[in-house]
């Protein structure tokens, strides 16, 4: 904490170099790191859905998002090569 205060007071924080546009939040970098981090809380959550609500092992909660990436991937795959 006293750290912290005397960086303030200081103004060491001047001496910072500030973050390049690449690391800002509204970033298409950081917006998209947000989303995956996004995408991968659905799928623990989907995971846990899975095997405790609805009793499924853990091998067949893992087939089932296996399934539905190659799936996905089979998907966007075709439309990839139709546009």
């Amino acid at each position: 904490k006293a750290a912290f205060i005397n960086f303030i007071n200081d103004e060491e924080w001047k001496s910072i170099e500030p973050l390049s546009s690449w690391f800002g939040p509204s970033s298409f970098l950081m917006s998209s790191m947000s989303a995956l981090f996004k995408l991968s809380m659905w799928i623990r959550h989907g995971h846990g859905y899975l095997t405790e609500n609805l009793g499924i092992p853990v091998w067949g909660s893992y087939a089932v998002f296996g399934l539905a990436t190659l799936f996905l991937g089979t998907i966007l795959g075709l439309v990839s090569e139709a546009l």
